[in-house]
């Protein structure tokens, strides 16, 4: 399809991206992942190797290979830090994205990493799900306690204002029919489109 329109995918951890990114390959439709995309290019750009070395010290790789504790770390110490890190790693994800031919990207911080500003997107979807199913997905995938995933869940941008920033929520809450909602989205993407 010529000129199909760029769709960014968020929403906190618990949600269900994962969940709705796999129903939407079903339908034929690939997804960008930008964790995956942002461990791949760690791996193997010398270009981000480079700045990250300059940022972080050269003990953050050992043999070519990333040192995730050390990253981890420097990550940890600050809020700077973290931007900084984010500053280097966020524009090669933005422009592996572009000149991936993927449509679609799925970003669970678009919008508090300011993501969505560095590449255009037409669309954002919100997966959505009550806190309390959440922090259930979280215990249970993660294997940690309750206090932990709620930690984890508050560190991130508030779901509503995820939402208030998306042109489309697709709520997750194990009950409604997802794939009705991404039917649903699709047609008015398609739409909008013509």
């Amino acid at each position: 399809m010529v000129n199909s329109p760029k769709v960014a995918i968020t929403g906190g951890i618990g949600s269900g991206k994962t969940h709705v990114c796999r129903l939407l390959e079903e339908r034929g439709i690939r997804v960008y992942d930008c964790d995956e995309a942002a461990k791949r290019l760690m791996q193997t750009s010398v270009e981000l190797q480079r700045k990250l070395k300059n940022l972080v010290g050269s003990g953050v790789y050992i043999n070519k290979v990333l040192q995730k504790s050390v990253l981890a770390k420097f990550l940890l110490a600050s809020n700077q830090n973290k931007q900084a890190v984010n500053d280097i790693v966020h524009p090669a994800v933005a422009s592996d994205f572009e000149t991936s031919g993927y449509c679609w990207l799925e970003s669970a911080i678009l919008f508090e990493s300011g993501f969505f500003r560095r590449t255009h997107f037409d669309f954002a979807v919100c997966i959505t799900a009550p806190l309390e199913t959440r922090v259930a997905r979280v215990m249970a995938r993660d294997g940690i306690s309750r206090t932990r995933a709620l930690a984890w869940i508050n560190s991130q941008m508030a779901q509503e204002e995820m939402l208030k920033l998306s042109d489309f929520e697709i709520v997750n809450n194990g009950e409604s029919d997802v794939n009705i909602q991404i039917s649903n989205i699709l047609k008015q993407i398609n739409n909008t489109n013509h």
